[in-house]
């Protein structure tokens, strides 16, 4: 009630704070808490309402996987829905929190693209026209980076930002709350890049590999006899081909410096690749 009253015109940190602190303190708090902000939220009064929608954001924030999994579910997706949707309370929402609610839930068909259901139930506002656009979510807009992430994110290896983060995500400036989301947008790219380094990478060595094993067939069957023409273009197209990985690998391995594992990888692939050219080489050279 402190955290979402709607008698104090400016949020109330300090006891969304707590509310966050209690949630997760409590076994029962990320199953109780979404139902009590849903009440809040659906509120009469706008301000009440966009009080709870800010507590509903730090939660999110603060509150870990079981709150997520919670906020997931059409269970608490419909209470959203309600506010609105014209069959039941969006006829008196203001904008003003209609605006929000909508913002909210697309952010998180952003945030959390593993969560059918949120997806699915944006996707049916839009079919209802309901939601005209896609809004835009605002600079200072209070957003959780995705869950669950991959256990290498550099959410959880790159400590000095992970604490920043999690400074400014508790502060109650605004000024914090803008450098936290710009702080997030950035490691997000990051790990972003990250992962398509590690996509390029392994679609690369995919093909060395492919290339190696056919190479390797055909140069066993010109030890055995003559090989068609259709193999000797097939040879050659390899060859070609391989040549042209060879600087592809090169390049990922000075992308890939930080990741001794990976690199032993690519490093391997190199050499297989650079020993079946050099045998290519010598089977033209001897016929």
């Amino acid at each position: 009630d402190k955290a979402t009253d709607p008698s104090i015109p400016e949020e109330n940190w300090e006891c969304i704070q707590r509310f966050c602190d209690q949630v997760n303190a409590d076994t029962e708090g990320p199953s109780l808490a979404p139902r009590l902000l849903a009440h809040k939220i659906q509120s009469p009064q706008e301000v009440e309402a966009l009080h709870a929608l800010t507590v509903l954001e730090t939660c999110v924030n603060n509150c870990g996987e079981r709150f997520h999994s919670e906020i997931a579910k059409f269970r608490f997706l419909n209470e959203l829905i309600k506010v609105l949707s014209p069959k039941y309370y969006g006829t008196w929402s203001s904008e003003k929190v209609k605006s929000r609610v909508t913002e909210v839930i697309f952010s998180w068909t952003v945030w959390f693209p593993q969560e059918v259901k949120i997806r699915d139930a944006y996707q049916m506002l839009k079919k209802q026209g309901i939601v005209k656009e896609d809004p835009k979510v605002p600079e200072d807009k209070i957003l959780p980076p995705p869950s669950p992430r991959p256990q290498d994110s550099i959410f959880d290896t790159d400590d000095e930002k992970s604490q920043l983060l999690a400074r400014l995500l508790k502060s109650s400036h605004a000024e914090d709350l803008q450098a936290a989301n710009r702080l997030i947008k950035s490691m997000i790219k990051e790990e972003q890049e990250k992962a398509a380094k590690a996509s390029r990478r392994a679609a690369t060595i995919s093909e060395v590999s492919e290339n190696v094993k056919r190479m390797d067939e055909l140069l066993e069957d010109c030890k055995r006899q003559e090989l068609s023409q259709s193999d000797q273009e097939t040879l050659q197209t390899l060859f070609h081909r391989g040549e042209k990985l060879r600087p592809l690998l090169f390049r990922l391995a000075s992308e890939t410096v930080d990741d001794d594992e990976a690199l032993a990888e690519i490093l391997e692939a190199n050499d297989r690749l650079t020993r079946v050219l050099g045998q290519c080489r010598q089977v033209v050279a001897s016929h």
